[in-house]
């Protein structure tokens, strides 16, 4: 599970700052929303163009160099109001209770990149530029390392880390993940699945849905198939579809006729229950696009209450969510930006007890992160 990361000079994070991972001294949801010493979760909330997406982009970076299918233009990402040449990144995962530290760092000014692995204090790869060294099973050095792309993928892709369980353990994790954007409808495996609507109905995915409904009372069902019929309506299509059966109604939605909200939590929900099974990072962007306040308390519920061993690291503009009931303080991270770009503040810094009403103490500034807009109407 992914412990730590440590932003410099990245994108809106013109500063060295920390997303940390692990549990504080509350006790509260400690058997739902923390696995051994590490949270479930973590929250970013704040203005519009605070950072926010910054904040999970962090990790979507990472994933896209490892397992994306083009070359990652690492300039890009570099702060642009900084002039700072550098660009560093340190990621730290905990694996069957080994640490394992990842550093990534760039240099805008020669384009060169640095990397560092190392698993429980002992250095695995050690690359400079086009040089690299690389102690897995046997010790190897590389001196034409190519400019534009993470040694660390090269290393997995040859030798998927044979002789090395632990790192083997890692990169399933990562390979696990998944990116959601709900607002842009994008979806990003890593690995080799198909997790698109279509393909889950095809797959069996429908009944699994159909139970979610059931248990949570959500009293509307869904079919897929070239045909659907109620009591008034016959709907018939030339290839399969998704309808929408409401309880006491019956009659088929098409789901292009549907809801915003719905048509998104068709989309994620398969995502959903991948990460929860699988083991891996579920990094949701615009959290908040069409659900009501008590889907998203619904969703982040389960989450907690049915991953062993993944994480979900997400962006809303809902401050019911901002409850100690649901979240931990020490899960919640506000987002501020200055004319030093984006700043963390974790609610936990400020030691808020369990009787106290987050949502409130955000409101009231106490965690910063709020917008303060002039009313002159």
């Amino acid at each position: 599970m992914l412990k730590s990361i440590e932003i410099n000079n990245f994108k809106s994070f013109k500063n060295k700052t920390k997303i940390d991972l692990e549990k504080t001294n509350y006790q509260m949801l400690s058997s739902t929303n923390v696995t051994n010493h590490l949270l479930k979760g973590i929250m970013f909330v704040g203005a519009n163009a605070s950072g926010k997406s910054n904040s999970i982009l962090t990790v979507k970076f990472l994933l896209d160099c490892l397992f994306g299918k083009q070359h990652m233009n690492m300039l890009s990402y570099v702060c642009m109001f900084s002039n700072e040449p550098t660009m560093e990144l340190k990621y730290t995962f905990e694996i069957d209770n080994e640490e394992i530290q990842y550093c990534i760092s760039f240099q805008r000014i020669n384009n060169m990149i640095s990397e560092k692995l190392i698993l429980s204090g002992n250095t695995i790869l050690n690359r400079e530029g086009k040089y690299a060294q690389v102690e897995i099973k046997d010790k190897s050095q590389h001196e034409d390392v190519p400019d534009n792309v993470l040694f660390l993928r090269d290393v997995y892709f040859s030798t998927k880390f044979r002789g090395n369980e632990i790192l083997q353990k890692w990169f399933d994790f990562l390979s696990n993940s998944i990116y959601l954007d709900l607002y842009r409808k994008t979806l990003l495996p890593y690995r080799d699945i198909d997790l698109s609507v279509k393909n889950y109905m095809e797959n069996g995915g429908e009944q699994k849905i159909n139970d979610f409904f059931d248990k949570y009372n959500f009293e509307q069902c869904i079919e897929y198939d070239k045909d659907s019929a109620g009591p008034t309506v016959s709907v018939h299509a030339d290839e399969k579809m998704i309808y929408f059966k409401r309880k006491g109604i019956e009659d088929p939605i098409p789901y292009s006729y549907e809801s915003t909200g719905n048509r998104n939590l068709i989309h994620l929900l398969p995502s959903f229950f991948s990460c929860i099974e699988n083991s891996g990072l579920l990094l949701l962007d615009e959290f908040s696009s069409g659900f009501h306040n008590d889907l998203e308390e619904l969703l982040i519920r389960y989450f907690m209450q049915n991953a062993t061993n993944s994480q979900m690291l997400f962006v809303s503009h809902s401050t019911n969510l901002l409850s100690n009931s649901l979240l931990r303080p020490d899960q919640i991270y506000s987002v501020d930006f200055d004319n030093n770009g984006s700043h963390l503040k974790r609610f936990s810094s400020e030691k808020p007890r369990e009787a106290q009403n987050l949502e409130k103490m955000y409101l009231s500034g106490i965690f910063n992160g709020v917008p303060r807009y002039e009313n002159n109407a």
